[in-house]
């Protein structure tokens, strides 16, 4: 039987509720617009830090308000199912605000990963993650792999 990935955060809950003491939680966050090798490598890496790896996706409107009206190019339910396809992808859950905070408070997972582009200082809710004696990484990002650059190779390419 193939479980669902793509769960509401009151499902995460419970899934993590009767797991967190034997498992590692490994928690991360983007739009993941246009899924390229930077991404499953990221993920891959993420994934490799724990047990179960958590991705908090941005929901359409957030991705809005982040990138502009313009993004996100895939709709959120076909982001969360190419990510929800990915072996390293435990859970998939939608976020609605600008920043993950509320999730992370939520998910309170043992590993909050980011991409090595953001400094320790700026990771959002790494103050959270600490606190609750988790710990931060910081993963090394393939260059110039980027949904922006894909973005605009494309529109390069028919100008």
């Amino acid at each position: 039987m193939v479980k669902n990935k793509f769960v509401s955060l009151q499902r995460l809950k419970t899934i993590l509720r009767s797991s967190r003491k034997k498992k590692t939680i490994v928690f991360t966050n983007g739009c993941f617009d246009i899924i390229h090798a930077g991404h499953v490598r990221y993920l891959k890496k993420a994934k490799s830090l724990g047990d179960f790896l958590v991705v908090g996706l941005n929901s359409d409107s957030s991705v809005k308000k982040i990138k502009g009206e313009k993004r996100p190019i895939v709709p959120q339910k076909e982001r969360a199912e190419v990510l929800s396809g990915l072996e390293a992808v435990d859970y998939v859950v939608l976020f609605n605000e600008p920043t993950p905070t509320k999730l992370i408070e939520a998910v309170l997972p043992d590993v909050l990963v980011k991409g090595a582009d953001w400094a320790s200082h700026e990771i959002v809710g790494a103050d959270v993650v600490k606190a609750a004696g988790g710990k931060i990484a910081r993963v090394k990002l393939v260059k110039g792999r980027s949904t922006t650059n894909i973005i605009k190779k494309i529109l390069e390419l028919h100008q």
